[in-house]
């Protein structure tokens, strides 16, 4: 997948991609529908950062949700 270009679906599959390796607890809270192309970006970068890990914290867990929750569309 080609994720240097802007679309819904690579914002679909990131935001998704996410939610399976955090494995949260309540991953309809965030929904690909509430992330808007103006913070694509910055989506990437949490993406590609969970991607690199195998494990995380509880804080660091906690840290990505609410980097996550700064980048939903008001």
């Amino acid at each position: 997948m080609d994720l240097s270009t802007v679309s819904r679906e690579n914002i679909e599959h990131m935001v998704e991609a996410i939610k399976e390796k955090l494995r949260m607890v309540n991953a309809g809270a965030v929904r690909a529908e509430n992330f808007n192309a103006d913070m694509y970006e910055e989506l990437r970068d949490i993406y590609e950062h969970v991607m690199k890990r195998e494990t995380f914290s509880i804080s660091e867990m906690q840290a990505i949700t609410e980097e996550l929750g700064t980048l939903i569309k008001k």
